[in-house]
């Protein structure tokens, strides 16, 4: 296992002959830089890239419990998960009071020191990444999004040592926005109306990501009827950010290529040997 951005370095590790399988996570970017550098080899090439993991809340739903949830699901480890909910399709009907729960999760948030145990939120991994979330935020404001982030003193009030993020809930986002369509890693929660489950999949299906996506529901059977439409290697049905060992994690579209975890993840970490033995003839 290697950690490295270094272009040379990755070059270095991708075209040694010892080097029987590529497993790399990251960028898409990165994913295409060593897809690239391996092109000159015969090697198994695993990518597991970007994602924009939308949530669709329906009407049926119990909104104070999926408040809860989705809040967890976003900003969780400040949003840097590769399954975090980045994007959330409310059913119109229920549009408000879903948005007045998630001020009310986010007014009890902490964020602050990470090795506090009561703390929610801590910072994020960069300057790097700080800016890039700010950024996305800022541009949603300026083309009509609207920032609804309950009052709340630790988010007014971040630490001058860190790179804090306070989580963020915008409303009246569409996908002309970066902030809908491209990863932010980080503790946003943007929410935008739909009339109906057909509406809902189809947004959730206009990405160039597809790693994996939620359906929050009191109809199971329904929820997993819409989650076979949705283009996503992974979706979950009332729950989310939430991996299972033995189900394969595999990513759609520009979210990446191969497996891991379950049976099928191990046995891309494995050579496939036959042996074929006829008995010796007797005399």
């Amino acid at each position: 296992f290697f950690h490295s951005g270094t272009p040379s370095v990755i070059d270095s590790i991708v075209s040694n002959p010892k080097v029987a399988l590529i497993a790399f996570t990251g960028s898409v970017a990165g994913g295409l830089a060593v897809q690239k550098a391996a092109a000159g080899r015969v090697v198994p090439v695993g990518l597991e890239l970007g994602g924009k993991d939308a949530a669709y809340v329906r009407a049926d739903v119990d909104v104070a419990w999926a408040a809860d949830e989705i809040v967890d699901g976003a900003v969780f480890n400040s949003g840097q998960s590769c399954c975090s909910i980045e994007r959330v399709y409310v059913d119109s009907s229920i549009h408000d009071k879903f948005i007045e729960e998630v001020q009310r999760v986010l007014s009890n948030y902490k964020l602050g020191d990470p090795f506090d145990p009561s703390t929610h939120v801590g910072p994020v991994i960069s300057k790097r990444s700080l800016i890039a979330i700010e950024g996305q935020i800022s541009d949603a404001i300026v083309s009509g999004a609207r920032n609804v982030t309950p009052a709340n003193k630790t988010f007014e009030a971040k630490p001058a040592d860190g790179n804090f993020v306070a989580p963020t809930l915008l409303v009246d986002v569409d996908h002309t926005m970066d902030i809908m369509r491209e990863e932010t890693f980080g503790p946003v929660i943007p929410v935008m109306r739909v009339t109906s489950d057909a509406e809902a999949v189809e947004l959730m299906n206009d990405s160039q990501f597809g790693l994996t996506g939620s359906i929050w529901t009191a109809d199971v059977e329904r929820g997993e009827e819409l989650a076979a439409e949705v283009e996503a290697g992974t979706v979950f049905v009332n729950r989310c950010d939430f991996p299972s060992p033995d189900l394969a994690w595999t990513g759609w579209k520009d979210s990446g290529r191969g497996v891991t975890l379950s049976r099928f993840g191990f046995e891309q970490f494995v050579r496939l040997k036959s042996f074929h033995v006829k008995a010796y003839p007797k005399k």
